[in-house]
């Protein structure tokens, strides 16, 4: 495979273009997931990335369904946040990153020679591992977006109230919305910058670890906020907890390191992707089963 060079060349994902709407609600879920997702709206083919010489993620084949929650799940070195980074383009900020193979989004190449890589983000926003919200007030930090980008909104004060309910944070902050976003807990760090993603209406959302610095009380009420948000979202989580996984998300995707004998360099490679309930009641592969059950990792 060629490899994709980074560019910023606008196309179907020009910066201000309208997000692609959804073609069917999640209405009416069948219990039982069908082997792969139908309509893919992310898909991965021999997804290769290397950072320099180092070969960090070899041979990724993965298909991420509409109203799904897939976890990408494996120790650490394996390449699970690199993986996640290809699908908005963030490894394109990283010195010596490339990446071969094909990522598509609803059937585009993300790394063709016209895609706009910030405009491709409007479509597929990102929560990170450390919640990060900005110097400025509650309403700034959700308004900024929308602003930026410059989408047309009829109300400013009705679009942030929108994003913190569905964030469920609008009853514990509505009294103090112009107060800095710093005072608020780390749990509510986190879900302040999932409403600031959801702002900005996308298709997408990646999510790296987000419950990885907070206790169990805010870990519970940001897994039932993912519940919630599936039912408007394609949700894309890297966690280290294994119980998280089993308990929110549709499949799994598990994933090992291979370590290179001369260098020592771990290559991340996808060992098994199946509904959740299957990873975590009878995998297929003997790795799957030693790390689910805490043998190694």
């Amino acid at each position: 495979m060629a490899t994709k060079p980074a560019t910023t060349t606008a196309h179907s994902f020009a910066a201000g273009s309208p997000v692609k709407p959804l073609d069917a609600t999640a209405s009416d879920k069948v219990d039982a997931l069908p082997n792969l997702p139908p309509d893919p709206v992310i898909e991965t083919r021999l997804l290769n990335v290397y950072y320099g010489d180092f070969h960090a993620v070899h041979d990724v084949d993965l298909s991420f369904g509409r109203n799904e929650i897939t976890a990408l799940i494996g120790p650490s070195g394996c390449g699970k946040s690199t993986v996640l980074r290809c699908f908005n383009r963030m490894n394109d900020l990283v010195l010596g990153a490339r990446v071969e193979g094909e990522v598509s989004y609803h059937g585009q190449d993300i790394y063709g020679d016209k895609v706009d890589p910030i405009a491709l983000r409007h479509h597929i926003g990102m929560v990170f591992q450390k919640p990060n919200p900005f110097p400025k007030s509650i309403y700034d930090n959700i308004a900024y977006g929308p602003r930026v980008t410059g989408m047309k909104v009829d109300s400013m004060d009705d679009l942030v109230e929108k994003a913190l309910r569905d964030a469920a944070l609008w009853d514990e902050v509505k009294d103090k919305l112009k107060q800095s976003a710093y005072g608020l807990s780390g749990g509510q760090q986190q879900r302040l910058c999932i409403a600031r993603t959801i702002a900005t209406k996308p298709d997408v959302i990646l999510m790296d670890e987000p419950c990885s610095s907070l206790d169990p009380i805010a870990t519970a009420r940001i897994e039932d906020l993912m519940q919630e948000l599936r039912d408007e979202f394609t949700i894309i989580i890297v966690t280290h907890n294994m119980q998280q996984a089993a308990r929110v998300s549709d499949r799994t995707a598990f994933f090992t390191a291979r370590p290179d004998e001369t260098t020592g360099n771990r290559t991340g490679l996808l060992v098994e992707f199946d509904r959740t309930a299957t990873i975590f009641g009878s995998p297929s592969d003997q790795r799957t089963e030693d790390y689910i059950s805490g043998r190694f990792g």
